[in-house]
């Protein structure tokens, strides 16, 4: 049988799906029962690649195939995020205490009309829309955020190979030196 797979250290394997439209926006996603809003993301299962389950979850999130995307890019490494301990399932085995992921970045081909948010037995999502680059940061429950932004700023480029859109004015100031810092720690560890 398939299942999740956890490392030694208690982060879930993960993969995360960034959709962006001719139009450089990008398609954020409604939690079905709650308001909350994200990427398409999931789990990756024993004996599959960060592809495939790109690949896996894209078809049970939002309906689509190889055939309605086009890969521009993934990052180089995990992006790890903790649980707020409330979130933690004490009584799992093995301990979950976060995620780490893998992005990519894709660029929508195909028609509108192939978003179904109904494709798998148990839908995560029941409403999509297209937002503005940033948007996620400011809409995804606030221990994602840094992850969203380090995504962003990582597979960007792909999108605007001439420079990032500029911050908009809700950003928090606090928000910049944080994930300054987080992305220097990044590149020093590359180099």
């Amino acid at each position: 049988m398939l299942r999740d797979r956890i490392d030694n250290e208690g982060f879930r394997e993960n993969v995360g799906i960034i959709l962006a439209n001719d139009a450089g926006k990008l398609l954020l996603a409604g939690r079905i029962g709650n308001k909350g809003w994200q990427f398409p993301q999931g789990g990756m299962l024993d004996g599959e690649s960060a592809e495939q389950a790109m690949y896996r979850e894209l078809h049970e999130e939002v309906g689509l195939s190889a055939s309605d995307v086009e890969v521009l890019g993934s990052t180089r490494d995990w992006l790890k995020y903790r649980l707020p301990e409330k979130f933690v399932r004490r009584g799992s085995a093995p301990l979950c205490i976060g995620q780490k992921q893998r992005w990519f970045i894709l660029r929508f081909i195909g028609e509108e009309a192939r978003v179904r948010l109904d494709s798998s037995e148990e839908p995560e999502f029941d409403r999509w829309r297209w937002v503005e680059f940033w948007r996620p940061v400011n809409e995804v429950i606030y221990f994602k955020r840094r992850v969203y932004v380090r995504a962003l700023h990582e597979l960007g480029h792909h999108l605007y190979p001439d420079g990032l859109p500029p911050q908009p004015r809700w950003w928090p100031k606090r928000w910049t030196a944080v994930f300054a810092k987080d992305l220097a720690r990044d590149e020093q560890e590359q180099a």
